[in-house]
């Protein structure tokens, strides 16, 4: 150890090593520079990112543009279920395929049905999982790791009712909960599907079509 708390320094076949320490976000970490040579570890390959998924879904779309209705129809799903709403980026792809309608022609309508009927199916077994499990749904992974966001669909949902299974799909942390709900509190069928049938109609459209052009092509 070196005196005052230093760094230590070492050399190896007449090479110096010396450590940078340098601020992070993590906290101060020593990295290692070596005198005009490369560094003797590989860099660690990052995860991911939101924007390499999008490039690769709306190339897959280019690619294979008869799937589109069935892709937008399974992120569509993924948005409205209840677990993978959490954890799946689907609003931001469904943007990106509306963008990608518009600028190559795709049809509206077909990919518009596919993002409908997968919505209206996400919030469906939502809705059946919680009245079959009843309050047990909400303890799951990762709805048991965001107590506050239940606590406010339940409180949602319980102020607005069937307008709240309406509302609520158009905002994030009440989506992935608000049916779910409804079927803990045992809405009756017939009511929540009206309301999860009409939203997914107009959610579809409001995901899709500005990216399309379509709105300016109606005024």
């Amino acid at each position: 150890m070196a005196r005052g708390g230093g760094v230590p320094r070492r050399t190896s076949r007449g090479q110096r090593r010396q450590f940078h320490i340098r601020q992070t976000v993590c906290g101060v970490v020593a990295e290692p520079l070596w005198h005009g040579l490369p560094s003797p570890l590989p860099e660690p390959k990052s995860a991911m990112d939101l924007d390499q998924i999008k490039d690769a879904v709306v190339a897959f779309v280019v690619a294979h543009q008869a799937y589109a209705p069935l892709i937008v129809g399974i992120l569509a799903f993924c948005e409205s279920l209840a677990f993978l709403s959490l954890l799946v980026p689907a609003t931001v792809l469904l943007v990106a395929i509306g963008v990608l309608i518009g600028a190559t022609g795709l049809e509206f309508w077909p990919i518009w049905l596919g993002a409908t009927v997968g919505a209206f199916l996400g919030d469906t077994i939502s809705y059946f999982l919680g009245r079959y499990f009843q309050n047990g749904a909400l303890t799951v992974w990762p709805l048991s790791k965001n107590p506050g966001m239940i606590e406010r669909g339940r409180a949602f949902f319980g102020k607005w009712g069937a307008w709240g299974v309406f509302i609520g799909r158009f905002f994030g942390p009440l989506r992935a909960v608000v049916p779910l709900i409804a079927g803990v509190f045992a809405m009756p069928v017939f009511l929540f599907q009206m309301a999860n049938a009409s939203s997914a109609m107009v959610w579809a459209f409001a995901m899709l079509a500005p990216g399309a052009g379509l709105l300016q092509a109606l005024k």
